[in-house]
């Protein structure tokens, strides 16, 4: 394996284990363009792109000017600074079946940071509030077990978070059909859910799913008029995504559903963004018009209510303007790039095809680009 990749990303872990205080403007500019020279010089189709730009490392001098890549460019190119023989995993992309995939291929080094990254950034989000040790927390995944989706992104930060914390107790009940969707096994997940959460010992639950399948199970508890109280410190986690698997709800109607389904509080619930060519992902919370009125209020085109997304300091992001390449002003629209210091050993600048507002150090998604195709983690925000 490289040493110069393998030595940057050794860094990188310790400044992230240590990351309070966040990186500095300077430190992470510094860090950027240490590693956009590394990928320029070890990564040949990224190398090939920056040279058709004009932009090289002898001619780049902040975080904000090195190339970023295309999402789409994952399908057609092997964006990876390892070499084949060295690739122990790929994830791809989930979406629709007549789509062809992206492909974030990793190697021993760049899934510790991908851990690391996970890790750092996903409790403090999840359960900010759980005084408990998490080991005492309970975790119910709405996917299909790793074993049956071993180049999942999503499934993979499942089971890094169950491994992360082996004391949780946890079960995966999702299953995978003969044509590749996902189903639930909902005579598990209602054991699952009921168990012991009247007791004395009842222990918060952490229940992480993509939308389609909380749209799954709230349909049938709704035909069944079921209601679920979840435990004292419970939180729920989706990832948005639909891929033509099920109906698709406004997320406002979506979140007051599993409140009133689950017996959670709405702020309780929480929003990730992520995807399989980011090593790092983004959390939400909810816009400061809802933590003071504490009720969703609805227009006639849209919700009020906003979730308003953060990266851990290790990453940026940028709302760039179509038009000019240039990025918007506060509250304007624009596309979402993103710039992850975790992609270590593929490409660290990311041209999504999401479409963003810029909130001070946060984002709020939108929806997608014009003819761009559906992704399996997109947000549905309409």
């Amino acid at each position: 394996m490289n040493t110069e990749l393998s030595s940057f990303a050794a860094h990188l872990r310790g400044l992230i284990f240590h990351w309070d205080p966040a990186l500095g403007h300077r430190q992470f500019s510094e860090l950027a363009l240490e590693l956009f020279a590394l990928q320029f010089k070890y990564n040949f189709a990224y190398r090939k792109i920056c040279e058709a730009r004009n932009l090289t490392p002898q001619v780049v001098e902040h975080w904000t000017q090195i190339p970023a890549v295309p999402t789409a460019a994952f399908k057609e190119l092997e964006l990876s600074c390892i070499p084949p023989e060295d690739r122990t995993a790929v994830f791809h992309s989930s979406g629709t079946t007549e789509q062809k995939p992206s492909r974030h291929f990793h190697c021993a080094d760049s899934l510790a940071v991908y851990e690391a990254s996970l890790s750092a950034w996903f409790f403090p989000n999840i359960l900010p509030d759980c005084r408990l040790p998490i080991a005492g927390c309970r975790l119910i995944c709405l996917t299909p077990p790793p074993e049956q989706l071993p180049h999942s992104s999503l499934v993979r930060m499942f089971e890094t978070v169950r491994q992360k914390f082996s004391g949780m107790e946890s079960v995966f009940l999702g299953q995978l059909a003969d044509d590749g969707t996902w189903t639930l096994d909902f005579s598990a997940v209602l054991a699952a859910l009921f168990a012991r959460r009247q007791t004395p010992d009842a222990r918060p639950l952490l229940l992480l799913g993509t939308a389609f399948s909380f749209v799954h199970l709230l349909d049938y508890l709704a035909e069944r008029d079921l209601r679920v109280e979840l435990p004292a410190g419970s939180g729920v986690m989706e990832t948005g995504g639909y891929k033509n698997r099920s109906r698709i709800l406004p997320k406002s109607e979506l979140h007051t559903l599993i409140a009133e389904r689950l017996g959670i509080q709405p702020e309780k619930i929480i929003c990730e963004y992520g995807m399989s060519e980011l090593s790092s992902q983004a959390y939400a919370v909810t816009s400061d018009k809802w933590r003071v009125t504490g009720k969703i209020e609805t227009t006639r085109h849209s919700s009020l209510v906003t979730h308003h997304f953060k990266f851990p300091p290790w990453a940026r992001v940028q709302i760039i303007s179509p038009e000019t390449g240039r990025e918007v002003a506060e509250s304007e629209t624009g596309l979402v790039r993103i710039f992850d210091l975790a992609n270590v050993f593929s490409v660290a600048a990311i041209q999504t095809e999401d479409l963003g507002v810029r909130h001070g150090d946060g984002f709020e998604l939108t929806g997608r680009a014009q003819r761009a195709e559906t992704r399996g983690c997109s947000l549905m925000t309409a």
